[in-house]
């Protein structure tokens, strides 16, 4: 069920409305803690298919940083890949707790846009395939609709396949 978007004036939109990315803020009823998970629960409640949702995971590199890896809701994060993405010989997820407080936003409303603190940012390659993803607008039961190039653009994101199917 989608409806009226909670706040349009998230960090994320508001980082998208001053670079002039064309895009849609799409709401939906969430429920606390979805069993399928936020993404999941976003292509389902939107009718959706889950390769166009993606969903943006916050991982560790070994100094301790953090950058994000944003990959569709099908599927899981490969983290062989997004290390050698990000330059690195390995990375593992980051903590919540950590990732929240890092990003200014709550687990299942992580956007890779309009972070507290900017990071490397790694988008699966399988994104440029479409017209149009779905990815979180910094809030639960929040999403954004825009050009996958646009993110990279915004994000200044590298493209990889970073992705494994479930």
């Amino acid at each position: 069920m989608t409806g009226r978007p909670r706040s349009a004036a998230t960090p994320a939109l508001r980082v998208l409305e001053r670079a002039g990315v064309d895009h849609e803020v799409i709401g939906f009823d969430s429920a606390a803690s979805p069993p399928s998970g936020y993404g999941t629960e976003a292509a389902e409640v939107l009718g959706l298919e889950p390769a166009e949702v993606f969903k943006t995971l916050m991982v560790q590199l070994p100094d301790g940083t953090l950058a994000a890896a944003v990959v569709p809701v099908s599927g899981t994060l490969d983290l062989r890949a997004a290390a050698a993405a990000l330059g690195v010989k390995k990375v593992a997820l980051a903590d919540p707790a950590v990732a929240e407080r890092r990003t200014g936003y709550v687990v299942g409303g992580i956007s890779p846009v309009g972070q507290r603190h900017p990071v490397p940012t790694v988008v699966d390659a399988s994104a440029l395939d479409l017209p149009r993803i779905h990815v979180s607008a910094g809030q639960r039961g929040l999403e954004v609709r825009l050009a996958p190039e646009d993110l990279v653009a915004v994000t200044s994101a590298a493209v990889a396949r970073i992705a494994a199917s479930r």
